[in-house]
């Protein structure tokens, strides 16, 4: 067993006894972003078999405070999976997960291939590959004491901190509308917790798309494939629901998506 190997598997022992552990252990360790996406690898095909076919990619930590915060000067990657997404409105049970962080994002689901060996992609090139936008709340989840603190390698190994995800109706006239001027607004239990826009995700949500599709294929030598969804990273800070939360995210004129914690 290789070091990746182990250390996902580590992973997958903490999510099986659902006991958070406090960083992966030594030897196993990633020490840089590099190392992590070396263990998700591993810990996506493990995480595949419990939790059905990959669907698609959550981005995560797409503006420069959350970069600062856990010391990495660009965003990072998950694997999203289909037992863990639901279409709005969902109901997941928070004694499945450690912790239910809720993040409001812009997705989108793609209707061509962005394939490793026509990169580098720009904004335009990506926007066409685009079927329809849709609104989306992910609900990040950890398997460290602290996953605030523990470093972007491990956050990385740790599938990106992915949870579960949510997706509204799409949209399919998405280009219609300015994407970085988007208004979101959170409530939870009919009560306004949180707002954003659509300028926090990277100045717009077609820059972290635009992003995993680069970055995919410079380090992973793989690229994005038609049927993908893609979550781009939240557009508000983060809200520690709970267990009898009833959320609601409104993306204005991309329409809304609900969510109750059980």
């Amino acid at each position: 067993m290789d070091n990746a190997e182990g250390a996902a598997r580590a992973l997958m022992e903490a999510r099986s006894n659902a006991a958070r552990i406090p960083r992966l252990p030594e030897g196993l360790a990633p020490a840089d972003p590099e190392g992590g996406y070396a263990i998700q690898k591993v810990h996506r095909k493990l995480l595949g078999e419990k939790l059905g076919r990959q669907i698609g990619w959550k981005i995560g930590c797409t503006n420069p405070t959350a970069q600062a915060h856990i010391g990495i000067d660009e965003p990072f990657y998950g694997g999203v999976f289909e037992k863990m997404a639901q279409a709005s409105p969902a109901t997941f049970a928070a004694s499945g997960l450690f912790m239910t962080v809720i993040e409001a994002e812009i997705g989108f689901r793609l209707k061509d291939d962005l394939p490793a060996a026509a990169a580098p992609y720009d904004p335009d090139s990506v926007a066409d590959a685009i079927d329809y936008a849709m609104p989306c709340i992910e609900i990040v989840d950890s398997r460290y004491d602290d996953w605030t603190t523990i470093g972007a390698p491990h956050i990385i190994a740790d599938n990106g901190s992915h949870g579960a995800w949510v997706h509204g109706a799409p949209v399919a006239d998405w280009r219609d509308h300015d994407l970085s001027e988007i208004e979101v607004l959170l409530t939870c239990n009919g009560e306004t917790v949180r707002e954003g826009n659509g300028f926090a995700v990277m100045g717009n949500p077609i820059n972290p798309l635009t992003w995993l599709a680069n970055v995919r294929a410079v380090y992973a030598r793989e690229g994005l494939k038609a049927g993908d969804y893609i979550s781009t990273g939240t557009t508000i800070d983060v809200y520690p629901a709970k267990a009898g939360d009833v959320l609601k995210a409104d993306f204005g004129p991309l329409g809304a998506v609900e969510l109750t914690i059980v």
